[in-house]
This record gives structure tokens, sequence and C-alpha cells, in this order.
């Protein structure tokens, strides 16, 4: 069981096991790559963290191979465009029975030319040489609907790295974040422990000159025990949150750093223009889906269609034996003995294949359709998701409006808790209820305008565009 559910468990501290649970939910799992580490420590800004992820991160590479791969299967559907040149040279030793007769078309019996003569076992060598040059002049758009579709593909592709890239840098971001909050609640921690180790050696006075019972230092040493235990766990959190925010950059969590202090200091004054969501990246995927649906029922639209073909020919044959039955000697066939030429125009016209198209061509028409409706989906959520963020980016505006006010009030109401107590007014319960409100309050103040910026990423990480953002928080001295 990990330290924030054991805080959550026993319904002590809600504040520490709150933020602890956030921190180590949004840590992401270390990536399964390895770079280079230096012993010197790295700061990151954040966008010095998002721009060294997409340069490193293992899936943005990939992604950009599969773009390359996509483009040069462009120019893979343009070679169509080229002509075809088969050269072929054959030599065999075989006998020389012929019969009269026809075989249907197979690819087993071997063809065999000359008259029929008397069954004998003589054989003798042979040889073939040739060469067929093939082009097709036009075919009606045939070819270039299929290089549409290659460059379909190729949009895809490109579509779909985006989206890698958009991930990544959202992960990071949020990685990021994780390790802000983390350090600040680590730091809150460990002003409470300080405070109730003050606390406890002045409860020890008291109790040593028995001005108060010894409940007392059993309670204040109680207290710190707890708050110890709670810093160990602010620790522990931290330490997850930096392993994630350093595995998704390839590096030891010991030697990286980083600079969140505006984050921290005051809330954005900027605000995030309206983006409409068919700017997102993953609406712009799901067009490029539709767009190759509509690419391959071109390509249909184009099958059924004559194809046109020149083609030229040159080949020549040689042979041991007669036309007589007699079988040379020696290497006789070895050499090329008749050579013959052909050129024409060759017209093909798929007849029957009219209905397997027209099914085919049905078959895209509902793929079309289906990603239409995907298109719409995706649309239809991401305008929903936007406004959630925007929604979560007002309340974290007016929460931290909120918090000031709570710290100040925590801080007076711990400071003359302490004063009763030693005044002998106020009991030891007291203090430590004004101590709890205390650092609840300074997580919870410095946690808010963090959670400013968090939010106004998460309207940037939902609008599919995280460089507004973190132009506005350069703009705050990061």
């Amino acid at each position: 069981m990990s330290s924030a559910e054991t805080a959550i468990k026993s319904g002590k501290c809600t504040a520490y096991a709150f933020f602890l649970a956030i921190v180590l939910t949004l840590a992401p799992a270390p990536a399964c790559f390895a770079q280079a580490v230096s012993s010197t420590p790295q700061t990151f800004t954040l966008q010095q963290a998002v721009d060294y992820a997409l340069a490193h991160y293992p899936a943005v590479r990939a992604s950009l191979s599969q773009i390359e791969a996509a483009h040069a299967g462009i120019g893979v559907a343009r070679t169509a465009y080229l002509p075809q040149l088969n050269a072929l040279y054959q030599l065999d030793r075989a006998t020389l029975n012929n019969i009269y007769g026809q075989t249907l078309p197979q690819s087993v019996l071997p063809s065999i030319t000359g008259p029929v003569l008397p069954a004998s076992a003589a054989n003798t060598w042979g040889s073939a040489a040739g060469a067929l040059f093939n082009w097709q002049p036009f075919d009606f758009g045939y070819r270039g609907a299929n290089v549409n579709v290659a460059r379909a593909n190729e949009a895809g592709a490109s579509a779909q790295a985006n989206i890698t890239r958009l991930d990544v840098a959202v992960a990071t971001m949020n990685a990021y974040f994780a390790v802000a909050a983390a350090q600040k609640v680590t730091i809150a921690a460990a002003a409470n422990v300080k405070r109730r180790e003050d606390f406890a050696k002045s409860v020890g006075v008291l109790v040593e000159n028995q001005l108060r019972p010894g409940a007392d230092f059993s309670r204040a040493q109680a207290d710190l025990a707890q708050a110890r235990t709670h810093l160990i766990q602010a620790q522990t959190a931290e330490k997850s949150a930096r392993a994630g925010f350093a595995a998704l950059l390839g590096l030891s969590a010991a030697n990286t750093e980083i600079a969140s202090g505006p984050l921290l200091a005051d809330t954005p004054q900027s605000a995030l223009e309206e983006s409409p969501a068919i700017h997102n990246p993953f609406v712009a995927a799901q067009k490029t889906r539709v767009d190759l649906m509509q690419a391959r029922e071109k390509v249909l639209d184009k099958s059924y269609v004559p194809s046109f073909a020149l083609q030229a020919s040159l080949w020549g044959r040689g042979s041991g034996a007669e036309a007589t039955g007699i079988v040379d000697p020696g290497g006789a066939g070895l050499l090329l003995q008749r050579v013959n030429w052909a050129t024409g125009v060759q017209v093909t016209f798929p007849v029957l294949q009219f209905f397997t198209i027209r099914a085919q061509k049905r078959v895209e028409v509902a793929n079309e359709a289906a990603e239409r409706a995907r298109y719409d989906q995706t649309v239809q959520d991401l305008t929903g998701q936007v406004a959630q963020a925007r929604a979560e980016l007002e309340g974290s505006r007016e929460i931290s409006k909120n918090t000031p006010i709570e710290l100040s009030a925590a801080q007076d109401t711990e400071r003359q808790a302490l004063a009763r107590y030693q005044a002998g007014l106020a009991t030891i319960v007291e203090v430590s209820d004004a101590e709890a409100l205390l650092v609840q309050a300074e997580i919870d103040d410095a946690l808010a305008r963090l959670g400013v910026w968090r939010s106004m990423g998460g309207v940037a990480a939902a609008q599919g565009d995280l460089q507004p953002f973190l132009q506005i928080v350069q703009k705050a001295g990061q």
C-alpha cells in the first residue's frame, strides 16, 4: 500500500493524502529507454523540459520515421508511371518428346515446341534469352489515384506524429507540475516538523517545571512523530514525481532539477485565446482518415476501365535438336540460333470485375461514413473537454484568491494558540489543531497558485497546442 493510500485509510491529514495522491498519480511510469547521463545536475524550465522530451523521447523519433516511410510510399506509387523492362536468360538440358494437343492454363507443366517425334530418351542442350519492354501510356487516372492514396497515408502519419508530440509534451508538463507540487508539499511538511519540534521542546520544559501535565508532552511527541511521518511521505512522493519526470527526459532523477519559481510565486495574468476544436491534432488526424477513405474510393472509380500497354519484345532461342529428331553432339544449343522481335499494343478490360469493384466501393463508402461519424464525435468530445478545462481554470483562479485569506488566518490562529498555551489559557489540543490548520493552509496556498498554471496548461492541452501556454510561462519569468 502506498503512503498516500495509508494516509487516506487512516483518515489523518487529508490535505497530505490528497496532494500526495495527485502527485503519485501524475508521475508517469518510467520510459523504456536510456540516455547518456551526465554527472552535472541539469535544471529545466518548463519550456526546456518540453523541448528536450520532444527531441529525445523514442515515440517521437518513431513517429518521424513513420512519416519518412509514408513519404517514400509516394515515390513507390509514382514508379507505376515508369516503363518496365524485363530481361531473361535460360539454359536447360531436356528431352525432345512432344505431342499434339492442348492443356488448360497452369503453372506446373513446362511448354515445349517442335514437331511430334517418336518417343525417345535422347536429350540435348537448350537456351533462351529475351527482353520485354512494357509501358502504359495512359490509365484514365488510376495511377494518380494510387498516388493520392499514398499522399493520404503520409498526411495520416504526419497527423499521428503531431498527436504523439502533443502527448509527450502534455505528459512532460504534467510531470513537471507534479514535481513542483511535491517540492512545495515537502517544504511545508519540513516547516511543520520544525514547528512541532520547537513546540515539543517548550512543552517539555513546562512539564519538567510541573506547569503542565505529562500528558501534554506525550501529545506533543505524538504530533511530532506524525509530522515526521508526513514529511517522509512527502519526500517519497517528491522522489517518485522526480523519477517520473526524469524518465520522460531519459535522464537520471538525481541529476534532474526544475526551475518552478514563477509557477509558485504568482498566478498567470495573461489568458489563453480560444481555439476551435477543428485545430486540435486529434481532429486533424481523424480528418486524414476520412481523406484516406475518399482516396481509396477514387482508386475503385478508376479501376473499371480498359488498360492500354505498349509492348516490345526481342528474344532468341537455341537447341541442340533438329526438326528431324537428330541431336547435335557437344554443346550445340548453348548459343542462340534464332532471333525474333515483336511490338504492339495490348488492351485488357476486366469485364466481370464490375460486380467485385461495386461491392468494394460499397465497403469503402461505409468506411468513409464511419470515419466521418468518428470525426464528428472527436470534435464534439474535444469541445466538451475544452469547456471543462476552462471551467476548472476559473475554479482554480477563485481558489487562488481565497487561499491567502486562509493562510493569513491560520498563521494568526497558530500564533494566538501558542501564546494562549504559554499563558495557560489553552490546551495542547488547540495548539495541535492550529498547527494542523496552518500546514494545510500553507499547502493549499502554494498549490492554489500552481493549480491555476496547471489548469491553464490543461486548457492548452485540450485545445491541442501547448505553445501559447508555454509562451505565457516564459513571460512570467521562466
